[in-house]
This record gives structure tokens, sequence and C-alpha cells, in this order.
């Protein structure tokens, strides 16, 4: 049996970026204990695990034992949070372990998070609560199943101490996730704010090679922009697609890779309501769910700032340039956007007022108090011919006939099956999504009773968000009126 898995650790950040980290030993935990491992992951990034004990993944996992060939580190960032720019925060509470080059060739970083203080923990404990890494094991595997671009979830383990939090002792545990990366905005913001040229040169050159190899060459950093740009406008937008609020859209928590990271304060619509909140610090509604697109684009501009020195000698020149690049985000989002919202609606074709008819039936949820996830998913039950369910959630909005009427117009333009249709709509409109009770309901039987099984029956429900399984209609309906009174945290 082998006595550890084979990480196969290739550690460039390390090895390339001096003064972009300080090396950092995990602290020790009394008593790890595994709770979940992603054996598909596991094997998606190559990691031979096969035949490795619970007891010794439990150990490498909570940051007891280093993995042979990792090389922990905590990485040094920036960030405007909630509009006010910090210049140092940094992995107050992670540690990147190295990075793992996949079978195809790919490359992930893998840390663990909640392992304990670092020089950048601004007086925290740097631990992790059980809470909040059981939340983001479950939804980033969500996302990822829902076919977002995301972070995931290679393990959560149980550390046998309690960490306190408001004056209340809850149980501990480590989180170990894996990206594309951990660049982000902030890691920008960070040398920028410090005038080093020097260092966001050799960043540069780096997050090129990483994630947007065709921007080498000419205009890098120019073509650097306008790829991240890209990319942020694809996620905000199937963000939009699936009602997920993110909560804390600081620049620190925006990937260069066009990643979700973080999941604090995220929740999902029930709902729809444009204006809606569920994170407990967002007292100003600055990252709302329908805000998602400007905050993005507001970051953007954050990242556009510290790129002028790199874009070329004439500064107002590069300001020109780089504000061309980001003006277009509007109309690159608008594109993503409505490409996946003509999808939902069952449209393969497209006509001037798509974004009309979208945008109004948005307008009818709000006023009908519709709920978002069930709103899509039960327009292919129209296109087959039933009106009922799908005029039930709107809780006799007048509106909805009307739209309805538009709407089979529409469809009725264009050639296709309808039951061809409805089948193409069901696989890009999920059924199930992490319902915010069902996930608090999970995550409270884990913490309270040490029961597992709610959340690893949830987390198999949303294996498979398309698909209509026998048996789990409870876990595609939401709560009546569990979101007006429902309240995320960061969970730091």
């Amino acid at each position: 049996m082998p006595d550890a898995p084979d990480f196969r650790f290739d550690n460039s950040y390390a090895r390339d970026l001096a003064g972009f980290f300080v090396r950092q030993a995990a602290a020790q935990v009394p008593g790890p204990q595994l709770l979940l491992f992603n054996r598909a992951l596991a094997e998606r990034l190559g990691i031979g695990w096969r035949g490795v004990s619970d007891a010794v993944l439990a150990a490498l996992f909570s940051g007891n034992q280093v993995p042979e060939g990792a090389d922990p580190v905590a990485l040094v960032y920036a960030g405007h949070q909630f509009g006010g720019f910090t210049p140092r925060l940094g992995d107050g509470r992670a540690l990147l372990l190295g990075e793992v080059v996949a079978p195809d060739g790919q490359r992930f970083d893998v840390q663990l998070k909640g392992s304990g203080p670092t020089p950048f923990s601004r007086g925290g404990d740097g631990k992790s609560a059980l809470g909040p890494v059981l939340r983001e094991y479950l939804v980033s595997e969500a996302m990822h199943r829902l076919g977002v671009p995301t972070t995931r979830a290679l393990a959560a383990v149980a550390t046998g101490e309690y960490v306190y939090r408001d004056g209340a002792g809850v149980p501990g545990a480590v989180l170990t996730r894996v990206a594309s990366s951990h660049l982000r905005v902030g890691t920008f913001q960070y040398f920028a704010a410090r005038g080093d040229g020097e260092k966001l040169a050799q960043l540069l050159r780096y997050a090129i090679t990483r994630h947007y190899p065709a921007a080498a060459g000419v205009e890098p950093a120019l073509r650097f922009f306008r790829a991240v740009l890209a990319a942020q406008a694809r996620l905000v937008a199937r963000w939009m697609s699936i009602g997920f609020i993110h909560g804390v859209m600081n620049t620190d928590n925006t990937s260069i890779a066009g990643e979700t990271i973080d999941y604090g304060p995220c929740a999902f619509l029930d709902r729809y309501h444009p204006g809606q909140v569920f994170s407990s610090i967002d007292t100003g509604g600055r990252y709302a769910f329908g805000n998602q697109p400007l905050i993005a684009h507001w970051n953007l501009a954050r990242l556009a700032e510290t790129l002028i020195g790199l874009v070329g000698p004439d500064e107002q020149q590069a300001i020109a340039e780089l504000t061309a690049e980001l003006d277009r985000f509007p109309a690159v989002y608008e594109a993503e956007w409505l490409s996946l919202m003509r999808a939902k609606l069952g449209l393969s074709g497209e006509e001037a007022g798509d974004g009309a008819l979208v945008r109004d039936l948005h307008a009818a949820m709000a006023r009908g108090e519709a709920d978002f996830t069930l709103t899509f998913r039960f327009l292919s039950i129209v296109v087959r011919g039933d009106d009922a369910s799908f005029l039930a959630l709107f809780n006799g909005e007048p509106s909805v006939p009307d739209w309805l009427a538009q709407y089979r117009a529409r469809i009725g333009r264009e050639a296709g099956e309808p039951e061809m249709r409805a089948t193409a709509m069901d696989r890009i409109n999920p059924l199930y999504i992490p319902r915010n009770h069902l996930v608090d309901a999970a995550i409270s039987a884990a913490e309270g009773q040490g029961d597992l099984a709610p959340l690893v029956a949830l987390a198999g429900v949303l294996d498979q968000p398309f698909t209509e399984q026998a048996g789990k209609d409870g876990y595609a309906a939401p709560l009546a009126g569990h979101d007006r009174r429902f309240r995320t945290f960061c969970g730091t």
C-alpha cells in the first residue's frame, strides 16, 4: 500500500517569482479527520492516491504533513474591498502547496485554505470553520457541474479543534482548493501600488505564459488585458444565467484566469430580484445580483490602471488604448449574456428583439416574485405545450400571458421540432441548484451532529443538475419565504 499520494509537483510560482510570496509552514492540528475527498478531481489532476489511507490523506490535507515535492508559500496581493483600497492583503489563512500538471498538460494550483496564520493574517487566527469549508466544497463543485469556470475542491478535513467566531467555538476544518492559478487583479495592484515596474513586468510575463500565451509578442500588456476582459465577461454572464450571487466581488477575489474564486457569502436566487443581496456585510448592496456586471467592469478598470506603464512609454497613449479596451466590456458582456439567454429560451437564431424579450421576462419575474431557476426550467414544459406550471410561478402577474404569446411567436419563426427544442433547453437550464435552505440544512447537520449524510446526498443530486432524478422533487423546490430572511457570512 502506498504511504503517500504522488502529486508530482512542479512549482513555477515559487521557483520563478521571488518576492511574490513568503514561505510558510501550516499550523499543526490535533485530530485531522478526512471528511470529503474528491476522487474524480484527483484523477483529473493525475494525483496517484489509490491505496493511500484516509489517515495519511487527512494528515496531508490538514497541513500536518507536507507532501513530497510541495513548497508551501503564502501569496501576497492587494485589493479594493467594497471600493476601498488596501495595499497589502495576501493569503492570511491559505498556503499554496504547489502546482501539478495534469495528464492533459494543464497546470493547476493546489492550495490549503484554513491552514493557520501567515504574515498576512492581519491579527486573525488563519483558521477556517467547518461550515464555510463545507459550503465552498459543495458550491464550487456544483458550479463546475453547472458549467461555470471555478476553483474546485479536492478535500475537506476536520481539524479536531475549535475556532472562535463572534465569541463562540465552532469546529475547525481545512479545505484543499484547486485553481488554474491564484493570480488576481489584486496581485497586479500590490506591485503597482509600490511603483515596482520590474515586478509588474515579471508578473505580466508569468500570467501570459500560464494563462494567455496568445498574448505574447507584440503589445502583450494590451492583449493580456483584452483576454482577461473577455474571460471576466464570460464568467459573470454565466453567473447571471444561473442566478448566482458571489457576494464579495473585491479585486482580490477577481481571478486573472476568469474563474469563480472565494465562496464566502455566496448564494443563489430563489425569487428573482435584481437588487437581491444575501451577504451580511454588503449593507449598501454594492454586490447585489444585478450589479455584478457593473462591478466586473469596475474591477477591470483597476486592472487597467496597473498596466499603464507596461503598455508603452507614452502614458497618455497607454491610457487611451486601455480605456478603449475597457469601454468594450459592456458590449462583450452583453453578447455573452444574450447568447446564454437565447439558449435558455431555446432560440437557435438571432433577432433584434431578443434582448427585450429576455428583459421583459425578467421584469415579469421580479413583479411576480417568480423562482429564477424554475422559470427557465419550466419554459421547456411550455415548449412541450403546457403553460400551467410556468404560469403558477408568477403569483398571477398579469403580464405573463402576453409575454408567453410573444415567446410562442418568436419560437414559431424558427424551424425545429418542439421536443428537440425542449430537450436542448433542459440541457442548459438546471433543475437542481445549491438551494440556500438545503445548503444551510446540510451544513447544520454536519456542524451540530457530525452528520455528513445530508451534505453527501445533496452533492449527489447536484452532480447531475440538468437531469430529473426520481424521488428528488424536494431538491428542486424553493422554501417559501426562506430567502427573505436568509443571510450569508464571509466565513473567515
